[in-house]
């Protein structure tokens, strides 16, 4: 480890696919994290462990699963399963400020229905998603809803009976008092006052996109013609092999735009995911003018990723596809990398980045206590010969609550969902997961034995999804999986 402490600026975007990060080949270019990636590691087998803001974020700063840390869905409307992150449980940068780093957090917060991240030692600056936030709707908001029953679906709206009537893209005027540019010239300002700190330091920086909805300047629109946006090759799925729930997402919701406005769809998302880039470009290059990058780790990730077209779908959450729980990961830090540039195949989960972070400040910190495991030797180019195989996940639905529960290999995915059917996919030969091969008597082998792991890993990380009562045992293979050998 360095003698002088690094400093961290720690970047968090929001509903972010791995493959909009400047991987070459893909739509969006991305060039600010593709020198990102060119002067770091690209972690490209990243994993959240659940595909919503609030679960995952939780896990990012914890190091801890939902089931461990106690937050499962939006934490700030009257659907909440928990609201506050359980007692004892602590974020790394509480671990940070204990070892002499002064912590600034900017942006999205989005963890807790009663904390804020001063509550936690955090410098706050400007933070959105607090407690005095709330995400949801009141009675009397459908009362002035009822009258608008009448009108017409636009473009870019999403439009259901006794519903708000929602835009799911559209083109705004220019970036103005949007919530990325302002955190941006905060952190930017912020940045040029650390330059003269003697303390080593830390700066969250939460952006909101390209959540959700897509939002846009014409400017970066004009860098994606339409005419040259692809559609995904699973964007006619009709899903008749996977869980009547995925089909009602389909049907009720994305199905009302046809594929020239899902095309449009998905052109804004890659500007915004192009305005994220631009935004990220100004830090990294705020750190080179300030003399700061070379004793600055920069972490680059997001919460969860977006379907953004796949199955015919958008945004995140049920649908268990890889492209709601993909995230892409870029650490950059000079002092500690070798052979910068390098891509790691190897599977990863956010919650890998506590320890990662408390490894390179050169902390000690109790890791039998915590899932994840630190990446500094992949950092060293030694990657370690014992590292998982496998990689767990885990939902309860947003605000319809739903069970599911993943492990996934490299070449395997088993989605085990509760009352509706399970899925297996062989991700080596069917990237796209347009067939379910749960029920094919060829794979049942391979189905019995991701199940085992699946509850070893349910069993490692406490969770609760084991009730055996009557009407709930609906695992093809229940949780005592866990305690038995391959040959049994």
């Amino acid at each position: 480890m360095p003698k002088n402490k690094p400093n961290f600026l720690v970047i968090i975007t929001d509903q972010q696919r791995a493959d909009t990060s400047g991987i070459p080949g893909e739509a969006v270019k991305a060039p600010n994290l593709k020198r990102l990636a060119s002067e770091g590691i690209r972690f490209t087998n990243t994993f959240c462990t659940a595909p919503h803001c609030c679960p995952s974020r939780a896990s990012l700063l914890t190091g801890l699963y939902p089931s461990q840390h106690g937050i499962w869905n939006n934490v700030l409307n009257d659907m909440a399963l928990g609201t506050d992150i359980k007692a004892g449980v602590r974020l790394w940068n509480e671990e940070l400020q204990e070892n002499g780093y002064k912590t600034h957090f900017f942006g999205k917060w989005h963890i807790s229905g009663t904390e804020y991240p001063r509550d936690r030692g955090w410098i706050e600056h400007s933070v959105s998603a607090t407690p005095n936030d709330r995400h949801g709707r009141y009675w009397e908001d459908y009362r002035k809803f009822a009258s608008q029953e009448n009108v017409p679906r636009k473009t870019g709206e999403i439009k259901n009976r006794g519903y708000e009537t929602m835009p799911l893209f559209r083109e705004i005027d220019s970036d103005e008092g949007v919530h990325d540019r302002v955190v941006v010239d905060e952190v930017l300002e912020q940045m040029d006052v650390l330059k003269d700190e003697s303390n080593p330091w830390c700066i969250y920086a939460g952006l909101f996109y390209p959540h959700d909805p897509y939002e846009v300047p014409r400017e970066y629109l004009d860098r994606f013609p339409l005419d040259l946006i692809e559609v995904p090759e699973s964007i006619h799925d009709e899903m008749q092999d996977k869980p009547i729930a995925y089909r009602m997402i389909k049907g009720k919701v994305f199905d009302q735009m046809d594929t020239d406005e899902k095309r449009e769809c998905i052109r804004h998302y890659y500007a915004l995911c192009a305005y994220v880039d631009d935004q990220i470009g100004l830090l990294l290059d705020k750190l080179e003018e300030n003399g700061m990058e070379d004793n600055t780790v920069v972490i680059f990730c997001s919460d969860h990723g977006d379907y953004c077209g796949e199955h015919g779908l958008f945004c995140k959450g049920v649908p268990a596809f890889d492209s709601a729980y993909k995230v892409p990961l870029i650490i950059r830090y000079p002092q500690e990398i070798k052979d910068e540039g390098r891509s790691e195949d190897a599977l990863i989960s956010l919650t890998d980045l506590r320890p990662t972070i408390l490894d390179l400040a050169g902390i000690q910190h109790n890791s039998e206590a915590y899932p994840g495991s630190s990446l500094v030797p992949f950092l060293h180019n030694t990657p370690p010969k014992n590292w998982r195989e496998s990689i767990f996940m885990q939902c309860n639905g947003i605000e319809l609550y739903y069970t599911q529960r993943i492990i996934r290999t490299k070449q395997y995915k088993l989605v085990y969902n509760g009352y509706d059917t399970d899925e297996l996919y062989d991700i080596e030969n069917d990237p796209n997961e347009i067939q379910n091969i749960a029920s094919f008597s060829e794979y049942q082998n391979i189905k019995q034995k991701l199940y085992r792991l699946l509850w070893q890993r349910a069993y490692e990380v406490g969770d609760g999804v084991i009730n055996g009562y009557f009407t709930v045992r609906m695992a093809e293979q229940g949780p005592a999986a866990a305690f038995n050998s391959e040959d049994q």
